[in-house]
């Protein structure tokens, strides 16, 4: 791929261009740099959705029964005394695996397609720099629906391990076994138009809207984000992150919810659309809602600190931090 690029990066700082790179040098926009960016996606994305497994545990299963506990602490509580910290951390193995195939597709991918809608399309007048958001909201559309089919087979199972009591399995291997026995290949792929619909919105609210929030912190900073050390750099993704997350947590989350009853409660040989209408008929528009404010805890500070990895592992490979250009 071309490394040229209308996008103009940061100057390395001479601290940078002092120490001995990982990697040697990377041009933006090369094979080099997008290759990066799809190991840094694994980086910030496989560990932290695991890290957070507790709280989508709860999560997942108060969507799909809102009555099985009073709160999220009772929850923790009453798993741990069962079934100890495996109980709270119970799906992480589908989790780490299928997140961080989703985290290469999601950032590799989207500086891919940034590049392409942007500099090699030229979307907008003037180049991408005439329609920055299209073109943020377009890669990362398209990153995500790739992500996704990746994403899909472990999160089907994911599903199915934390939301049925007893477990469906008791691990993603047993998990995956039974799935593809009973219903084959395309029983993994049951949920992907809802998480398309899930994912797609979520994503591209993310993507564009840490875009703009890093361009405002910098502006009401009062100097170029060239003027500040990385370490200040990465806290703006941090803060930018952060505040994407609670914005495309509200936006994603009724699919969330769906995504989670289609995985739990669909009936064989059931259409997704006539699955929705039903699980839609059971739970009402205020049932799309079950699980919010954790989930705007959890996607909050989810996406700041995987902006925050991503970005501090660009750093550490002589890159620079994502936005304010």
């Amino acid at each position: 791929m071309s490394s040229s690029s209308t996008l103009k990066p940061p100057k390395p700082s001479q601290q940078t261009l002092n120490r001995s790179l990982p990697f040697g040098k990377i041009e933006p926009n090369s094979t080099k740099y997008f290759t990066s960016c799809i190991l840094g996606g694994i980086i910030a994305c496989g560990p932290t959705h695991t890290l957070v497994t507790p709280l989508d545990l709860v999560k997942t299963r108060r969507q799909v029964d809102p009555k099985i506990y009073t709160s999220n602490f009772s929850a923790w509580r009453a798993i741990y005394r069962a079934e100890g910290l495996r109980g709270v951390f119970f799906g992480w193995s589908p989790t780490f695996i299928g997140y961080s195939f989703q985290g290469a597709g999601k950032y590799g991918l989207y500086e891919v397609f940034k590049y392409v809608y942007g500099d090699k399309m030229g979307l907008g007048q003037g180049g991408w720099s005439g329609n920055r958001t299209a073109v943020f909201l377009g890669a990362s559309a398209t990153a995500e629906f790739v992500a996704d089919v990746f994403l899909c087979p472990f999160e089907a199972v994911k599903v199915r391990m934390q939301t049925t009591l007893p477990p469906y399995a008791q691990n993603l291997r047993e998990g995956w076994s039974k799935v593809t026995a009973k219903e084959g290949l395309s029983g993994l792929y049951k949920g992907l138009v809802p998480l398309w619909g899930r994912q797609i919105p979520y994503t591209m609210c993310k993507f564009a809207t840490f875009e703009e929030a890093v361009s405002a912190i910098y502006r009401g900073m009062g100097k170029g984000k060239e003027e500040f050390g990385t370490a200040a750099q990465t806290a703006v993704s941090f803060a930018g992150g952060y505040i994407a997350g609670i914005a495309c947590a509200v936006v994603s989350h009724p699919a969330d919810v769906m995504v989670s009853k289609l995985n739990s409660d669909r009936k064989a040989g059931e259409g997704a659309g006539a699955a929705m209408a039903r699980i839609y008929r059971n739970i009402g528009f205020t049932g799309l809602w079950n699980g919010l404010p954790v989930r705007i805890v959890m996607i909050g500070t989810l996406t700041g600190f995987q902006w925050l990895i991503y970005d501090t592992f660009k750093v550490f490979l002589g890159l620079p931090t994502t936005g304010g250009h």
